[in-house]
């Protein structure tokens, strides 16, 4: 069986040992899908309140938000206080349970570059500076970094390992225009190869199971995310949770998710056509809590790899 290349993979071969990604959410963050800038209410599938931090004890910034237009942040302390401590315990349980010995800080929840440049560089500055990190892992939207941030990452790649990562989801802007995003595939493309092209490492998300697509459809979506040059993806299974609006179609009759059989035939066939020297970050995703909706088959991430594998397997590959 030949191993599909892993994030992890790489990490631990160009490290020479195991890097962990530690997730980090920091209050004040938030998206221009959500506030109003270019729509309101998130993308139709996005549960909000599910992107709020754990902050370990420290308090959250309730009613505060950052965005590009800001002029000042009067939470910027306490903001690197969440960030210390949230790391000092993820990563104190990596080392202990997974055997990490060097970090990558991710900053997940939300859009981690919009905010004001000198918010995003103490914090990414701060990050750097953490015990046994090695670089950074950046989550965002494509319609929300600036030319100044693009570049001041560039500069810090010189010397450690920085990562963007872009909701790509699909590339036809009349699913965009349905799941509410609030950009168009262009302009993914645009963003990814400028991070490309400043020498950023770019991980590209993409959604199976979206409304109204086939499977024609997001195999197009993966054949030109690794055209327009990602180095690493994710695949994620479109689920259903409560409190979206997504969540209201389903209920109405108008969305029917992603069935597994399905979900399996287009990973295999996207990981198939994917260039061999683009890592796999994440190959599935789900819920296991009582906010699932459908389909049930995401609720079990076990049963899923499972199943992966047994797909996997009838071509010669193992994740």
């Amino acid at each position: 069986m030949k191993q599909v290349h892993t994030f992890g993979e790489y990490l631990k071969n160009k490290f020479g040992e195991k890097v962990y990604k530690a997730p980090i959410s920091i209050s004040g963050f938030t998206c221009p899908n959500i506030d109003g800038t270019v729509a309101r209410g998130g993308c139709t599938f996005c549960e909000n309140d599910s992107f709020s931090p754990s902050l370990d004890g420290v308090q959250e910034l309730k009613g505060f938000h950052l965005n590009l237009s800001s002029t000042q942040n009067p939470y910027l302390d306490k903001q690197l206080l969440q960030l210390e401590k949230q790391f000092e315990v993820i990563s104190s349980k990596a080392k202990r349970e997974y055997g990490a010995k060097k970090f990558l800080v991710y900053f997940q929840s939300f859009t981690n570059t919009y905010a004001p440049f000198d918010t995003l560089k103490a914090l990414y500055d701060k990050a750097l500076g953490l015990e046994d990190v090695v670089g950074l892992s950046i989550g965002t939207r494509s319609d929300s970094v600036t030319d100044e941030t693009l570049e001041y990452l560039a500069e810090l790649n010189k010397s450690k390992e920085i990562w963007i990562e872009f909701g790509i989801q699909s590339i036809y802007d009349e699913t965009l225009e349905r799941i509410n995003r609030g950009h168009d595939s262009e302009n993914v493309k645009t963003l990814i190869q400028k991070s490309k092209a400043l020498g950023l490492h770019v991980c590209g998300h993409l959604i199976f199971g979206l409304p109204g697509e086939n499977k024609e459809m997001m195999l197009n979506t993966a054949k030109k995310a690794y055209e327009w040059g990602i180095d690493s993806v994710k695949y994620h299974p479109l689920y259903v949770v409560k409190r979206t609006a997504l969540a209201n179609e389903y209920a109405r009759g108008e969305f029917q998710p992603i069935t597994e059989d399905v979900y399996l035939d287009v990973l295999l066939e996207a990981i198939q056509m994917k260039p061999s020297d683009v890592s796999v970050q994440r190959i599935t995703a789900g819920v296991d809590d009582s906010s699932l909706i459908a389909p049930q088959w995401c609720r079990d991430r076990n049963t899923q790899i499972r199943n992966i594998n047994k797909k996997l397997k009838t071509v010669g590959l193992k994740y």
